[in-house]
């Protein structure tokens, strides 16, 4: 699979290939390319404050067990996979979970800044819908939080979402289906308060 890293294209078997074969230094062509969408995941799934921490972990970690990779998959669900367990067990070991807050606050620091020549009263609503989004997420089974994390946060494909999560296609599809439902009865419409949810 090929990644872009800014202006140039990675290929990520390649890359592996090198660090195989002894080129170590390598590795950090991949580290570069997959970065952003590592940091965005650990912050979506609840790192917080630690989640470049919980990223150079993963990285470390995909490095030593390089070797169990298959051939002919893909990097970037594998590397998520080991990044969404080393925020799990980060959460787990810290004895404390991630509230809505700390993983808004994180996203927003992750995500492009509004320009400043943007309507005030427009870059105030986005946030709104942002913080409501969060809030609704963590109301969500852990199950059906990373299904929507993965495929509409990350952008991942169908494929790689199911391949980055350990899931049938199938099951993919499923999950992502009830909690888009679940995340429509959680969200306000239009003129309702938040946390009001729609009736049905």
């Amino acid at each position: 699979m090929r990644t872009r890293e800014g202006d140039t294209v990675v290929d990520d078997a390649a890359v592996i290939e090198r660090v195989r074969s002894g080129e170590a230094e390598a590795y950090a062509e991949l580290v570069r390319a997959h970065t952003p969408v590592a940091l965005r995941a650990a912050v979506a799934l609840g790192a917080g404050a630690d989640a470049e921490d919980v990223v150079q972990q993963a990285f470390f970690k995909a490095y030593r067990t390089l070797e169990r990779f298959r051939d002919g998959a893909s990097f970037r669900p594998w590397l998520l996979q080991i990044v969404a367990n080393e925020t799990r067990n980060t959460v787990r070991s810290a004895g404390r979970l991630r509230a809505a807050a700390g993983r808004e606050a994180g996203l927003l620091g992750a995500e492009p800044l509004i320009p400043e020549s943007a309507d005030p009263a427009v870059a105030a609503l986005a946030e709104e819908r942002r913080a409501a989004l969060l809030t609704a997420l963590a109301r969500l089974s852990e199950d059906h939080r990373l299904v929507v994390t993965y495929r509409y946060l990350l952008e991942m494909g169908e494929a790689e979402t199911a391949e980055a999560l350990g899931w049938p296609r199938g099951t993919v599809k499923s999950r992502l289906n009830r909690a888009l439902k679940k995340l429509g009865r959680l969200l306000p419409g239009p003129g309702e308060e938040e946390g009001g949810g729609r009736h049905e």
